[in-house]
C-alpha cells in the first residue's frame, strides 16, 4: 500500500482500531514483553548485589559487561533459533532458560563460573526478541506495522520504567527475593508464549514441496543497503545512549544536582510513554525513510543542544528535543527490518541483526562517550550531533523506499488484510 493510499486509512490505523484488530498472538507478545520487562531487575541491581556479596567494583563491572555482551550474541542467536525451532519454542524456551539462569546467579560460588552464568543469562534474555518481532510483523498487515511496533515499544518502555522502582522495594527486603521475582516474571512470559502463540513449523522441517532459498546471516551481510542502515543504527544507538553516561557528567560539571539529572531522565520516560502512540498515529503515514531520518536528526539536534551554556532550561529543552526524536523515529526503525527482508523467511535474521547492532551501540556508547568527555568536555555534544547527522545520512541511503518492500506479501500478511484471518498462522 502506497503512502498516497494510507492517509485515507487514518482512522483504520489508529491506536484503538489497530489494537482491536490485532490477532491474539500479537497481543500476547506485547503482554509478555511488558511482564518480562516489569521483572527486569538484574541489570539495574547486579553490580550492587555483587559488591554486597564481596566482589570489588571492577569484578562487578566486568560481570555487567559480560551480561551485555551476552545480550548482543543472544539477539543474533534468536534470529537463528526462530528459523530452526520456530518462534513459539524460541520465545518460551529462552524465557524458561532465563528464569533458571537468573535463579542460578544466587548459587554460583566462583567468579569464573559467575561470568559464564551472567553471560549466558544475557544471551538467553535476548533470544526471544527477534522471534517476538517476527510474530508481530507476520501477524499484522504492513500498513499497521509501525503502530503495532509503537505498542511493542510502549510495553517495553513502561515495564523498564517501572522495574527499578519495584526492584528497589524487593531489594530492601532481600536480594534473593529480587532474583526470584525476576525468574517468576520470565516464567510467566514463557507461559504466555507457550499458551497463546500458535504452533509454527520450523523452516528446516517444512514439507519438501515448500522450497526456500538458503536462509542465514550471510544473506543479510550481502545486502549492502541494509548494512548501511545498520551502520547508521549503530551510530544512532551510541549517541542516544549518552544520556546514561555523559549526561550525568555534564549535569554535575554545570554545578547542578543529581535531582536535575533524575528529572531529565524522568522527562524522557514521560514523553516516550505518554506521547509515542499519539505521534505514531501521524508518523506511520510518512514514508519510512522520512520518519526514521527525521527522528535521528531530532535526536542529533537535541544532544548537540546540551553544548549550549543555558543552565537547567537548556538541559530541559535539549531533552525535550531528543525525546521527541525518539518518538518520531524509533517505531519505524524497529519495524523496518521486516520490510527490508527480501523474503518473509528472512525476517527473523534481519530483526536479529538490527537488534544486535543496536545492542552493540548501546554497549559501546557509554564507554566511548565517557572517554570523549574526558578529552573534549562539553565539545563532545557537538561531536555527537555531527555523528547523528552522519547516521541520518547512512539511514537515508540505506533504507529502501516504501514501495521497495517485498513485492509479494507472505501468505500471513495477505490474510491479515482480509476480514477473516483463518488459520494462516499455522504455516
Amino acid at each position: 500500500m502506497t503512502s498516497r493510499q494510507e492517509p485515507m486509512d487514518a482512522e483504520a490505523t489508529g491506536v484503538v482500531a489497530t489494537w482491536r484488530e490485532a490477532p491474539a498472538e500479537v497481543k500476547a507478545v506485547i503482554a509478555g514483553i511488558f511482564v518480562n520487562r516489569l521483572g527486569g531487575f538484574l541489570q539495574v541491581f547486579l553490580v550492587l548485589y555483587l559488591v554486597q556479596g564481596g566482589y570489588d567494583f571492577v569484578q562487578a563491572g566486568i560481570a555487567l559487561g559480560a551480561n551485555g555482551a551476552g545480550g548482543i550474541a543472544g539477539a543474533l542467536l534468536g534470529g537463528w533459533l526462530a528459523d530452526r525451532i520456530g518462534t513459539r519454542r524460541a520465545i518460551s524456551g529462552s524465557m524458561t532458560l532465563t528464569a533458571a539462569l537468573t535463579a542460578a546467579v544466587l548459587w554460583v560460588g566462583s567468579y569464573p563460573l559467575l561470568l559464564v552464568v551472567v553471560t549466558a543469562l544475557g544471551a538467553a534474555g535476548q533470544v526471544y526478541r527477534p522471534a517476538s518481532a517476527e510474530v508481530v510483523s507476520a501477524g499484522i498487515a504492513p500498513r499497521r506495522r509501525v503502530m503495532v511496533f509503537a505498542m511493542y515499544r510502549l510495553a517495553l518502555n513502561a515495564g523498564t520504567t517501572a522495574a527499578p522502582l519495584i526492584g528497589a522495594v524487593l531489594a530492601s527486603v532481600s536480594y534473593p527475593l529480587l532474583f526470584w521475582a525476576e525468574a517468576a516474571a520470565a516464567l510467566a512470559c514463557a507461559a504466555i508464549g507457550w499458551r497463546a502463540l500458535p504452533r509454527d513449523t520450523p523452516r528446516k522441517t517444512r514439507p519438501s514441496g515448500e522450497r526456500f532459498a538458503p536462509v542465514g546471516y550471510l544473506t543479510v551481510l550481502r545486502d549492502a543497503r541494509y548494512l548501511l542502515f545498520l551502520l547508521g543504527m549503530l551510530a544512532y544507538a551510541a549517541i542516544y545512549i549518552s544520556y546514561v553516561s555523559v549526561l550525568p557528567l555534564a549535569v554535575r560539571d554545570a554545578g547542578l544536582s543529581t535531582f536535575v539529572y533524575g528529572m531529565l531522565i524522568s522527562l524522557n520516560g514521560l514523553i516516550v510513554i505518554a506521547c509515542e502512540l499519539v505521534v505514531t498515529r501521524k508518523v506511520q503515514h510518512w514514508p519510512h525513510r522520512v520518519a526514521a531520518v527525521s527522528g535521528i536528526v531530532l535526536v542529533a539536534a537535541g544532544v548537540a543542544t546540551y553544548a549550549l551554556p543555558l543552565g537547567v532550561a537548556g538541559f530541559v529543552v535539549a531533552t525535550l528535543v531528543w525525546s521527541l526524536g525518539e518518538t518520531v523515529g524509533s517505531p519505524t526503525m524497529v519495524a523496518y527490518p521486516a520490510q527490508a527482508a527480501a523474503r518473509s523467511e528472512l525476517v527473523s535474521r534481519y530483526m536479529g541483526a538490527s537488534q544486535a547492532v543496536f545492542g552493540a551501540g548501546t554497549a559501546l556508547g557509554p564507554a566511548v562517550g565517557v572517554a570523549l568527555w574526558s578529552a573534549l568536555n562539553s565539545m563532545v555534544w557537538t561531536l555527537f550531533g555531527a555523528t547523528g547527522l552522519l547516521a541520518a545520512v547512512a539511514v537515508a541511503v540505506g533504507m529502501r523506499d516504501d514501495r521497495g518492500r517485498r513485492s509479494s506479501s507472505s501468505p500471513r500478511e495477505d490474510l491479515r488484510e482480509q476480514p477473516e484471518r483463518g488459520e494462516s498462522e499455522q504455516r
